[in-house]
């Protein structure tokens, strides 16, 4: 094995900065820790909480990586003490606290996945952080079983082409919110039920005509204030809600009695504080459930656009922008 270099390139900004202020640093190289392994990184996945990460609107956990990039795909390159050795030379892709936009990262070895032949390094990159939220939110917080219809909110972001791509895989029905025609066009392709053009339609409405009046089981939300009430509306009795972010608000009023009435149940959470246990844990089912899709190559991320490491500002401009369908990724060649 060669030997590594003692610096890498990264991004890693003073925070908070305008996307332009993203500009290509030098860091130190980082040492594995016992149960880590070094990953040269030849894609890293750009996602939501890295745009407010960089705006200063999501704080870090504690001793989480100032560099940006919760998710990243290469090839293990260095082991830390308790790790085997014949993961040297693996490809793989993981989640991170951070530390995703640079050549190479430090990562608990129970928070990575083989990467199959069936994927390339771009679409790797692009599936950790969306397949964990999805899941652990989706199908354990929400319970979301075969034959469920499910509403999930931004339906053309990696969030919602990943739960439509899972709905598919495990006999959900999918109803989606997106904000144009093309959008929600772009959904039905992908394989989502229902479209609903949130602009221009009354989502509440067409759900309960979507469902005949009888509502769904479960709703993933990443809008948060006054969707929340309207949410509650479109869930069937006994129905889950799960809110994942709030892109439209901190706050929300709910009718207690119909949550009451209605045996509703409201739930959330977020991923990047869970400690390495945890993470591992999810990973671990993810390896024995959803992995032997990934290798047939029955689940593949829905790619919007790749950019070069030094144009991470325009990778965040686009996503910024709101017009991608799928994942924006960074290449690290």
């Amino acid at each position: 094995m060669a030997a590594l270099p003692a610096t890498m390139r990264a991004v890693d900004p003073v925070t908070p900065c305008t996307a332009d202020a993203l500009v290509v640093v030098e860091r130190p190289v980082p040492t594995p820790g016992a149960g880590e392994v070094l990953i040269r990184v030849a894609a890293a996945g750009v996602n939501r909480p890295d745009v407010l990460q960089r705006k200063g609107q999501y704080p870090m956990p504690p001793g989480a990586l100032s560099i940006l990039g919760l998710e990243v795909a290469g090839e293990i390159v260095a082991l830390g003490d308790g790790v085997e050795p014949d993961l040297i030379g693996q490809p793989v892709c993981a989640l991170l606290s951070g530390g995703g936009y640079a050549d190479y990262v430090a990562v608990a070895v129970g928070q990575c996945l083989p990467v199959p032949e069936a994927l390339t390094m771009v679409e790797a990159a692009a599936i950790p952080e969306t397949l964990f939220t999805v899941w652990t939110n989706l199908f354990e917080r929400a319970y979301a079983v075969e034959g469920d219809t499910v509403l999930v909110h931004g339906g053309t972001s990696g969030i919602g082409t990943m739960a439509i791509a899972l709905g598919t895989i495990f006999n959900l029905t999918v109803i989606v919110t997106a904000g144009s025609d093309d959008k929600c066009a772009a959904a039905l392709t992908l394989g989502a039920a229902h479209a609903i053009n949130y602009r221009t339609e009354d989502f509440v409405a067409r759900v309960h005509d979507i469902t005949g009046g009888r509502g769904v089981q479960a709703v993933l939300d990443m809008v948060g204030g006054d969707y929340v009430p309207r949410n509650l509306q479109c869930l069937a009795d006994d129905g889950r809600h799960v809110s994942i972010a709030v892109q439209g608000g901190l706050m929300a009023t709910i009718p207690i009695f119909e949550v009451m009435r209605r045996r509703l149940t409201l739930t959330g959470s977020t991923l990047r504080p869970r400690d390495t246990a945890f993470k591992s844990m999810v990973a671990d089912e993810l390896a024995r459930i959803v992995w032997p899709h990934v290798n047939a190559g029955k689940l593949k991320p829905v790619i919007d656009t790749t950019f070069p490491l030094a144009q991470a500002d325009a990778a965040h401009a686009r996503m910024e922008g709101g017009d991608h369908v799928g994942k924006i990724v960074l290449t690290l060649g």
